[in-house]
């Protein structure tokens, strides 16, 4: 089984998305998992420990202050004990404690004692997700290695709709699954493109798209975690580095892009271009801020910025190409006809816009290659990165190892 015997703690923190919590212990025990879990004093206001404990087949930790527990340095014995610890669901609370390094709860306290990777899954209200506090928080704790799982969007418990759902719980075991790894990628150098590029008319305006990079970083991180060395080319996103080993080169427009990539791929196996590179540039770029004349329009002379992935196929010696395609319709032609006029190895084509796509933490792909597709489902980006990874992984191997 895919987790047999792994050591696996889950943090239960209080909200409603807690009762999910329960199916998530019985699907890593599916898989050969050991599972113990600690919960928050809030938590217990939503599922009792009881469940838990019939659930996992191990007592269940609430608080700090166990006597009979702590005799032994229960909290101590439990952070070493863990191979990972995933919090889900994790509320704004419990995140900001985490980001500040409080230890005023059991959770809190293992997850500072504890040298095991850290998995938060958030769960809270939409306008809480978006508030800049909260915002912030996750920024620290990206910064510091923690691995963010969702949230996803969707319809809410108190009746919003917007990002902030926990993420279910098969996708939260699949991303468990993944991080112990199979080391497909052990030895390969994969270089990643992710997030927009801005093409300036003036100093203060610019021409760019809405992509947040979220892809592109979340398969920088799903590759190095399958063992790849990784680069990953950055246009102006507000998004962390990936934990890992992952070398980051941030660039701001389509052509300085195209010679990081360039650069960067001289030497690697694969390349992933995941960024929604601008297809032109204008032509002339003025010096000062342009002015509005009333009843003047604007017009602007573009020129067509270079290809990444046809330069690199037009080499003799190139990686193994893994192209994306956003489209708002017809997209299977549309990413075919891409597959086979650039000479991908592979492409992932999706569907963006109405919510799909571009400015979303979820997603949905259907790769394609000469002879072969599948499709991967929709799913948070983090669980389809590593989707995505495995696919490449095994078409990587059947036509250049």
């Amino acid at each position: 089984m895919q987790l047999a015997h792994r050591r696996i703690l889950l943090g239960v923190s209080g909200g409603i998305a807690a009762y999910k919590s329960c199916e998530l212990v019985r699907r890593l025990r599916d898989l050969g998992a050991e599972v113990r879990v600690v919960m928050t004093e809030g938590a217990t206001h939503f599922v009792s420990p009881t469940t838990f404990q019939a659930l996992s087949g191990e007592s269940v930790r609430v608080s700090l202050w166990d006597e009979q527990a702590e005799m032994a340095m229960g909290h101590i014995e439990l952070a070493r004990w863990a191979e990972r610890i995933i919090i889900a669901p994790a509320s704004a609370d419990l995140m900001a404690r985490l980001a500040h390094g409080f230890a005023n709860d059991l959770l809190t306290t293992l997850c500072l004692a504890s040298p095991a990777p850290l998995y938060v899954a958030p769960a809270m209200n939409q306008q809480m997700w978006a508030h800049p506090a909260v915002q912030e928080n996750v920024d620290i704790l990206r910064r510091r290695g923690v691995h963010l799982l969702g949230p996803a969007s969707g319809d809410q418990a108190c009746g919003d709709i917007g990002s902030g759902r926990m993420l279910e719980p098969l996708e939260l075991r699949e991303a468990l699954v993944a991080s112990f790894g199979s080391a497909v990628l052990h030895g390969l150098k994969v270089v990643v493109s992710a997030g927009p590029t801005y093409e300036d008319i003036d100093p203060v305006r610019f021409i760019g798209n809405r992509s947040s990079g979220r892809m592109g970083f979340a398969v920088a991180e799903a590759a190095a975690q399958a063992g790849a060395e990784v680069t990953l080319v950055a246009g102006p996103v507000g998004l962390a580095t990936p934990p890992g080993v992952v070398r980051r080169v941030d660039v701001r427009t389509a052509a300085d892009m195209h010679a990081a990539v360039l650069a960067a791929a001289a030497k690697a196996d694969i390349y992933v271009g995941a960024a929604a590179v601008g297809d032109y540039r204008p032509s002339v770029v003025a010096s000062h801020k342009l002015k509005k004349h009333d009843g003047a329009g604007l017009i602007l002379e573009l020129a067509e910025n270079p290809d990444i992935l046809t330069s690199l196929s037009a080499q003799t010696v190139h990686p193994f190409l893994v192209g994306f395609a956003a489209e708002t319709h017809d997209v299977a032609s549309y990413a075919q006809d891409k597959l086979q006029r650039k000479g991908l190895d592979m492409i992932a084509a999706n569907q963006v816009g109405d919510g799909l796509g571009f400015e979303a933490a979820d997603n949905a792909l259907h790769l394609y290659w000469a002879g072969g597709s599948v499709e991967l489902p929709r799913a948070s980006k983090t669980v389809l990165a590593h989707q995505l990874v495995a696919q490449v992984a095994q078409r990587y191997k059947a036509v250049r190892q």
